[in-house]
């Protein structure tokens, strides 16, 4: 675990890197924001090397192609619907999202995608404060609505809104907990446990595809024992085990 100077200082070394220096200067003469979101952030406070380039913007679909296509070596735009134009820029693939403020129709729990205006509205829809973090580009400014930094440094999954609220609007977000506490080596919050013990049969609304594909995270993990005892602990094993089922 990186300090705060330490993670401020890779992220510097991030955003000065050559794909993501590119967008955000082209973002920046457009008149549009720009920031690193996510797991880039979250890597650099734990000392981890940024496998994924997301970032996110104020910017529709439409307009990111049309910033993004000059400074692209490619670019497709298969997940256009939900905001997100893919790219390669200077070697490197990154993935640019819009601003959302997504809905739940309370019965697919498929999001219903709607565009937001907001950084730090964004940021707290997400599943997690780890990941609800971000760094404005290209000043290299902290975002942090939800304390998330905290969180790190203290090692616990904690969700952005009342944990209720969240499993409710995507229960495979429990799924997720158990499998990011195995791969981070943290420990979730009394909150967040007490819900996923009294919502985990809302695990079996999730399809198939999507649980298994968690589980199978889960088991790459380097520590699937810790996260499998949290199913014990928490969502009944055979909960999960059920909705694999076709």
């Amino acid at each position: 675990m990186h300090s705060v100077a330490q993670a401020l200082e890779r992220l510097r070394e991030l955003a000065a890197s050559p794909p993501v220096a590119v967008l955000a200067r082209a973002f920046h003469e457009a008149g549009h924001e720009l920031a690193l979101v996510g797991g880039p952030v979250r890597d650099a406070f734990l000392g981890r090397d940024a496998t994924d380039l997301d970032l996110t913007t104020d910017a529709r679909p439409d307009r990111i192609l049309e910033i993004v296509k000059p400074v692209a070596d490619a670019h497709w735009d298969i997940g256009r619907a939900f905001g997100t134009i893919g790219a390669r820029v200077r070697g490197e693939q990154v993935e640019i999202t819009t601003y959302r403020t997504d809905q739940y129709d309370g019965v697919s729990r498929k999001p219903e995608v709607e565009f937001g205006s907001s950084l730090e509205e964004d940021l707290v829809r997400r599943d997690f404060t780890v990941n609800a973090l971000a760094v404005r580009l290209p000043q290299v400014v902290l975002v942090d609505p939800s304390g998330g930094i905290d969180d790190l440094l203290s090692q616990v999954l904690r969700t952005p809104v009342a944990p209720e609220v969240s499993f409710g609007d995507d229960p495979l977000r429990m799924m997720r907990a158990v499998r990011f506490a195995s791969q981070l080596g943290f420990h979730l919050d009394d909150a967040a446990l007490a819900a996923i013990r009294g919502m985990s049969p809302r695990i079996l609304d999730i399809s198939v595809e999507r649980v298994s594909d968690e589980l199978s995270k889960l088991l790459r993990t380097p520590e699937p024992r810790a996260g499998l005892d949290l199913l014990v602990e928490g969502a009944s094993p055979s909960t999960c085990c059920r909705s694999c089922r076709p």
